[in-house]
């Protein structure tokens, strides 16, 4: 008798934990510093001032786009505390803003904290304290690299491939060009003059004629611009953030220097650079991109560009929609409202590393069609393609083919 009663405890147990298992709602939670059944907090850092300010908008759209998923009822029922801090573009600012954010506000994580200086200056804190600093807001091809730096996840296509589609470029239509490189003094802007000499690979000394570097202290580009014309390039490889490119783009209108003028996607945007540097000097420039341009007619039936607008019209009416950097914040939200919603009700930070990593084939309504977002446990580079695009008229017109420029960590 007593042998019957031990199984049918020992299946009466089984039982409930067949139960536990097939009902997610009486599964256990696990939850991490910043997570609880109500909310779920995030950290963020940008620049709202100094030379880097125009990205500031970025972080005013995610928090726009948080508003709207908690008015919807949030995340699995947690509303998002968006905590959102200046640094300036200022690395060691960004040091003591992610020190605040990690140790006093105690947030999950940080999510797209923008700048290659700044990201680098809290790389080895973040991953030290096993704290994700999740997509990244800067290409840097180092943000690849799971190996050694498991907690740092990056977001757009690295700027190392980015050069090498623009190196392609040059090799098949100008393959005697004379090219002339400005870039930012720091890993940003070497980032793209590797991967630039990488892809014209053994042409690469006798095509580049003058490198000349600016650092973000700096009040104006003028100078360099005037120097770089005096070498004769007829190709122009303009490596910089949104203020310096309208400088250049006005000053080489301004000393009628007219080479082949290939801007960087990170300061292509319409109503940050374009415009304020004078669509009459922006002609023919060409740049490159992996998001739909809100400023584009052929978008205007689009569901993505519509349900985009719809999202501004209630959430942020006062944002310029013109401004490329709108579009970057509203889909890099929506990819991190991806994972969360992928964690369930485990929001450890070890899971929401392991769910960034497993992003398979995502579609987001503000990609332009057939780039997706990927990620593997060896590869933390989500997005890898671009298209080429022209500046004409008012606007950037899309050609070629959607190229991958995979390069590894």
């Amino acid at each position: 008798m007593p042998a019957i009663h031990l199984r049918l405890g020992a299946f009466s147990a089984a039982l409930a934990v067949l139960a536990l298992a097939s009902n997610p709602a009486l599964a256990q939670k696990k939850y991490d510093i910043g997570a609880t059944d109500t909310e779920i907090k995030i950290g963020n850092i940008m620049p709202y001032s100094g030379p880097a300010s125009a990205y500031g908008v970025i972080g005013k759209t995610e928090q726009a786009y948080f508003n709207k998923i908690n008015a919807e009822g949030g995340i699995n029922g947690r509303k998002i505390n968006f905590i959102s801090y200046d640094d300036a573009y200022s690395p060691p600012k960004t040091v003591e803003q992610a020190r605040k954010l990690v140790e006093s506000d105690e947030v999950l994580f940080i999510f797209n904290s923008l700048g290659t200086p700044p990201n680098s200056a809290i790389q080895k804190y973040m991953n030290t304290k096993k704290v994700p600093q999740l997509f990244v807001a800067t290409g840097a091809t180092k943000w690849n690299d799971p190996r050694e730096f498991p907690w740092t996840m990056g977001w757009q296509p690295n700027y190392q491939s980015e050069s090498r589609i623009y190196a392609k470029y040059i090799l098949k239509n100008m393959p005697n060009a004379k090219i002339a490189i400005l870039y930012q003094n720091d890993d940003y802007g070497k980032d793209y003059v590797k991967g630039l000499k990488d892809g014209l690979g053994a042409k690469a000394p006798s095509m580049i004629v003058a490198e000349e570097s600016y650092e973000t202290t700096q009040p104006t580009i003028d100078s360099s611009i005037v120097k770089l014309k005096s070498t004769g390039a007829d190709v122009f490889f303009n490596v910089t953030t949104p203020k310096f490119a309208a400088q250049a783009i006005k000053k080489i209108s301004e000393i009628e220097w007219k080479p082949l003028h290939i801007l960087n996607n990170v300061s292509a945007s319409i109503g940050a650079v374009m415009k304020p540097a004078g669509f009459e000097n922006s002609q023919g420039i060409i740049s490159s991109t992996y998001l739909k341009d809100a400023s584009d007619p052929q978008w205007k039936d689009d569901a993505g560009m519509k349900a985009f607008d719809e999202f501004l019209a209630k959430y942020f009416p006062e944002g310029n929609r013109v401004d490329a950097n709108l579009m970057y914040g509203y889909t890099v939200a929506q990819g991190l409202v991806y994972v969360l919603k992928n964690c369930g009700d485990d929001l450890t930070r070890a899971n929401i590393m392991k769910q960034a990593a497993s992003i398979n084939g995502l579609e987001l309504g503000g990609l332009l069609p057939g780039i997706k977002a990927q990620t593997s446990a060896t590869d933390f580079a989500p997005i890898s393609q671009l298209q080429l695009m022209k500046f004409n008229g008012e606007k950037w017109d899309l050609f070629g083919d959607i190229i991958s420029g995979d390069v590894g960590g």
